[in-house]
């Protein structure tokens, strides 16, 4: 499992990828790639193009994410989701909080 963060100072972007098993376990290294940036006028990218798995933590984990972005004013996409991650995003209605790339 593996978490990385790119910052892209001239577009204000942050992409977060998640590799592996999103779940619990990656707790920490998530809430990590976020916590120190500062979230004025970013936008952010969860790339999960690599991740093979998630559970109800790691919706509670962009949930976080999303509440660190600005809450209902976040810009906030999600991207490269396999088609079973992309039903548990459906079925969760993260598509009304999320973009889903």
């Amino acid at each position: 499992m593996s978490i990385q963060t790119q910052v892209d100072e001239q577009s204000n972007l942050v992409t977060i990828t998640v590799g592996g098993r999103f779940d619990f376990a990656q707790h920490k290294q998530f809430r990590d790639a976020y916590r120190d940036i500062s979230p004025n006028s970013r936008r952010y990218v969860v790339d999960l193009s690599e991740a093979t798995y998630l559970d109800s933590s790691a919706l509670g984990m962009l949930l976080l994410l999303r509440e660190h972005a600005g809450g209902d004013s976040a810009r906030v996409s999600i991207r490269g989701c396999s088609a079973d991650v992309q039903r548990v995003l459906q079925i969760a209605h993260f598509d009304r909080l999320f973009t889903l790339e």
